[in-house]
């Protein structure tokens, strides 16, 4: 219980028994939820969906916090034991809203799965100015942990699983200017900043949290196909990095290296439930497994020591209390 991951002293896979290829199926087997409590966010869509029809199917009962209910009422129709919140990643009022509701239901929190994001986005800001990528796919859900920590503490157990990306090795976080102020705003940059904010605070909020039996994770889904991630990436930044042709299409090569959505959600299941984590936290997991320290000079896999470092991760607590205005003490 002592130690920790800054540095990515715990980066070593640990012979988890799945691969890239491993599906949600494979990695709930024998596993029963029943009596667990768990928050997913982005639950209605895309790996979410995917993560919430598993964990429903293991036994637990699932709150799923939505920008739009009708949407999440027909995505959703079908998976038991599963309700419908409110909630706006982009709206801290409606942050506190969804977790004050919850707090009152005297309900314990066993997991909360951070999911939600947003990617290939032009600039845009909320209403504090904060940049759109760090805002949703990192501040909120610093905020919604924060706001939750006593449901969290209550359950005597409970996991903050974090959806990162590989794409944290686009930009380490620029602490002089997060929100594009003073330089040109660049969207793989917003996003590469956001998913190394996830992966710090991740480490930073497991090395807080343990003390209370509460552990937390960081994970890459890999590249999945069919989400909605993509539905507002320019054609010519795909073009850019290779992964279209003249004419739009997904290169075979390209098609070819995707995860199903059953293969994508994986980890984030596997992070959530497995034994095997029981007595480790604040690692960041990749093809259900804890992934490798990635070299500098590596571009695809494994996860950048910038965003295991100890001084950046508590730099970064501060910061964010500083931005939500939360006071974030886990006692």
């Amino acid at each position: 219980m002592k130690q920790n991951n800054y540095l990515g002293k715990l980066q070593n896979p640990i012979k988890s028994g799945f691969n890239s290829k491993s599906t949600t199926e494979e990695v709930i087997k024998g596993i029963d939820l029943s009596g667990k409590i768990v928050i997913v966010t982005g639950g209605n869509t895309g790996i979410g969906l995917e993560t919430v029809k598993t964990l429903s199917n293991a036994g637990a009962k699932i709150v799923v916090p939505a920008r739009d209910i009708e949407k999440a009422k027909r995505n959703l129709a079908r998976i038991a034991n599963v309700q419908f919140e409110e909630m706006d990643l982009a709206n801290p009022d409606s942050i506190d809203a969804f977790a004050e509701k919850f707090l009152a239901s005297g309900s314990p929190l066993h997991l909360l799965i951070n999911n939600a994001g947003i990617m290939w986005v032009p600039l845009r800001r909320d209403n504090r100015g904060f940049e759109s990528q760090l805002a949703v796919n990192y501040l909120a859900h610093f905020q919604l942990t924060a706001r939750l920590w006593t449901a969290l503490k209550k359950a005597n157990g409970a996991r903050v699983v974090n959806v990162s990306s590989g794409g944290h090795q686009f930009s380490d976080f620029n602490f002089e200017d997060p929100n594009f102020v003073h330089r040109e705003y660049e969207t793989l940059l917003g996003y590469g900043q956001s998913k190394t904010a996830v992966n710090l605070f991740s480490l930073e909020f497991d090395t807080r949290a343990k003390q209370h039996n509460v552990r937390s994770y960081a994970l890459c889904p890999g590249a999945v196909g069919e989400t909605e991630l993509s539905r507002e990436a320019p054609l010519d930044l795909f073009q850019k990095l290779g992964y279209v042709d003249s004419e739009g299409n997904l290169l075979p090569e390209v098609q070819a290296s995707l995860k199903t959505i059953p293969q994508g959600a994986a980890t984030t299941v596997w992070c959530a439930t497995s034994p095997l984590l029981n007595d480790l936290g604040g690692v960041y997991c990749e093809n259900v497994d804890v992934a490798l320290l990635s070299p500098d000079n590596k571009l695809i896999g494994g996860v950048k020591s910038y965003s295991l470092d100890e001084h950046n991760a508590q730099r970064l607590w501060n910061l964010s209390e500083e931005m939500t205005g939360i006071k974030f003490e886990l006692s």
